[in-house]
C-alpha cells in the first residue's frame, strides 16, 4: 500500500475504505486438541440453551438477533450474558475495519500498549519519545516524554497496575521511571520533570548490557527485566534495589513476563532458542530453571502468558508462535543448545532460509504451531487475545511485512491479515473490552483497528 493511500484518513474524519484484512487457512497443521482448546471453547460457547434452534440439535455461531432474543425471553435461566455468552458475540467482531491514524510520530515505533483498564494507550519510539494517550478522551495527549540517556531505541515500556507511573527501557542496564500521574503533560527527563534512575547492574557485570524487557509485577512492587547479558532481573521498588539476578539463557534474554498474579513464576525466552520457566520460591535452594519448553529453531522473540500459570505463547526467529503448557517441560539439565540450519544466518538483515521453514525440532514439546507471519529485523511480538471480549480464543502479532496478523487459537486458521503500513510491525495491543488493535510500526504511524461499522460480524 503506497503511502498516498495511508493518508487518506486520520483518526475523526470520515470513514473509507481503509487497509483490508484477508482470512485464510494458516500454514498450521497441527490443530490443538488439547485441555487448552476445551478451555478456550468453555470461555467463548453460549449457553447450551441458547445454541438450540430446534429440539436435540445445536449451530454455531449464534447469531446477535438469536443471542439477544435468547436472552430477553430468558432462556438461560439467568435473565442476562453470561461471560461466554458475551464473548460469543464480541468474538465474533473482529477490529479489522480502517485503519484511522491516531498519530504520526517522527521516527520508529517499538512499543504498543495499552493499559489494563483500556483508558491509556502508551506508544515508544526510536527518537526518545514516549506518548501517552488519553483514550477515553478522545485521544489526547496525556503524557509527552522525552527519555532520559536513550541508547539507540526504547526498547520496552511498562505501566504500574495503578496507573500512576511508567517504566521504559533501552540499550542500557539503566531502567528510568516517570509519575504520569502528574499534572504536567510534558514530561522532559531532569529538566521539567525528573526521570529517576533504577539500576540493574551489579558488581561482577563488567560489561554494560541493554535491557530488552520489563514489567511490572501485578501488585507493583517488583519489576522484572530480560537483559542483554544473558541474565534476568527483579527490582524491589520499594527497597530501590536488586533483589534477584539469575543467569537465564546461554545468550540474549529478549523476553520475559510473570506467569500469573502471584509473582513467584516468571517465564523467559532468549536467543538460545528456548523458553524457560523459573519458580522463585525454589530458585535459591535449586539454583536452576524450574523447567525448559523445547521447540523453537531460532531464538524468541517475545512471551505472552495466558494469566493461568499453565499457558503461553512466544514468537519466534524460526517465523512461528509457539503455543505450551508447562506441564509438559523438561528438566533444565535435559536440554541442550542446538542449531539446526547456517550459523551465519542473522534475522536483522536475512530473509529466513526457505528449506528451513518447513522444519521442526525433533523434541518440540509446543501444542501447536502458528505459521504465516514474518520475524524478521527486530523482536515483533504476539499476544493472546483479550479474556473478556474474545476469551482468548485468537493468537495476534505483528510482523516484519507491515502486517498484523489474528490466528484462530484452536483451529489455528489465520482469520484476518490487517495490511496498511510500510514498514514492520514490532508491536500492536488489543483494547482489553473493546474491539479495537492499535498497530504501531517502523514507519512512524500509530494505526487504529475497529469493528465493521455495518454491525455486520466479521466472516470467516
Amino acid at each position: 500500500m503506497t503511502r498516498s493511500r495511508k493518508a487518506a484518513r486520520s483518526c475523526g474524519e470520515d470513514a473509507t475504505d481503509g487497509a483490508s484484512a484477508s482470512a485464510g487457512a494458516s500454514e498450521l497443521s497441527n490443530h490443538v486438541e488439547h485441555e487448552v482448546a476445551h478451555l478456550t471453547k468453555l470461555r467463548s460457547r453460549p449457553h447450551e440453551l441458547l445454541r438450540r434452534v430446534v429440539p436435540g440439535r445445536s449451530s454455531l455461531p449464534i447469531s446477535t438477533v438469536k443471542m439477544l432474543a435468547g436472552r430477553e425471553s430468558n432462556h438461560s435461566g439467568r435473565g442476562r450474558f453470561s461471560s461466554a455468552d458475551g464473548c460469543h458475540l464480541l468474538s465474533r467482531y473482529l477490529p479489522i475495519n480502517g485503519p484511522c491514524r491516531v498519530d504520526r510520530m517522527k521516527s520508529r515505533a517499538y512499543v504498543s500498549q495499552f493499559s489494563a483498564d483500556g483508558s491509556l494507550f502508551v506508544a515508544g519510539c526510536q527518537g526518545s519519545h514516549i506518548r501517552i494517550y488519553n483514550v477515553n478522551r478522545g485521544w489526547e495527549i496525556q503524557k509527552d516524554i522525552i527519555a532520559k540517556s536513550l541508547r539507540w531505541t526504547i526498547t520496552d515500556t511498562s505501566l504500574s497496575p495503578d496507573q500512576h507511573y511508567l517504566v521504559y527501557a533501552s540499550i542500557s542496564p539503566i531502567v528510568h521511571i516517570v509519575n504520569v500521574g502528574s499534572a504536567a503533560t510534558e514530561s522532559v527527563a531532569n529538566i521539567t520533570e525528573i526521570h529517576d534512575g533504577l539500576d540493574f547492574s551489579v558488581d561482577d557485570d563488567y560489561d554494560e548490557f541493554g535491557i530488552f524487557s520489563v514489567k511490572f509485577s501485578n501488585d507493583g512492587q517488583e519489576l522484572v527485566a530480560a537483559s542483554g547479558n544473558n541474565s534476568i532481573y527483579v527490582y524491589d521498588l520499594e527497597a530501590k534495589k536488586l533483589s534477584l539476578r539469575i543467569p537465564a539463557h546461554m545468550s540474549d534474554v529478549n523476553t520475559v513476563c510473570f506467569a500469573d498474579e502471584t509473582g513467584h513464576v516468571i517465564y523467559s525466552g532468549g536467543d538460545d532458542n528456548f523458553c524457560k520457566v523459573w519458580d522463585r520460591r525454589c530458585f535459591i535452594t535449586k539454583g536452576q530453571a524450574a523447567g525448559v519448553l523445547i521447540g523453537h529453531l531460532e531464538g524468541v522473540t517475545f512471551l505472552d502468558s495466558r494469566g493461568d500459570g499453565r499457558y503461553l505463547i512466544s514468537n519466534g526467529k524460526d517465523q512461528t508462535i509457539k503455543l505450551w503448557d508447562i506441564r509438559k517441560m523438561s528438566n533444565a539439565n535435559y536440554a541442550m543448545y542446538q542449531r539446526v540450519r547456517d550459523p551465519e544466518w542473522d534475522y536483522r538483515w536475512m530473509e529466513y532460509p526457505l528449506n528451513a521453514r518447513t522444519l521442526r525440532h525433533p523434541r518440540d514439546q509446543s501444542l501447536a504451531t502458528y505459521r504465516g507471519h514474518s520475524v524478521l529485523r527486530t523482536l515483533i511480538r504476539c499476544y493472546f487475545s483479550p479474556a473478556y471480549s474474545t476469551g482468548q480464543k485468537y493468537i495476534y502479532t505483528g510482523s516484519s511485512d507491515s502486517s498484523v496478523y489474528i490466528y484462530d487459537l484452536v483451529s489455528g486458521a489465520q482469520v484476518a491479515r490487517l495490511e496498511y503500513h510500510d514498514a514492520p510491525v514490532r508491536d500492536c495491543s488489543w483494547h482489553p473490552f473493546y474491539p479495537m488493535i492499535i498497530s504501531s510500526s517502523w514507519d512512524g504511524d500509530i494505526a487504529k483497528w475497529e469493528f465493521p461499522g455495518s454491525d455486520k460480524p466479521t466472516a470467516f
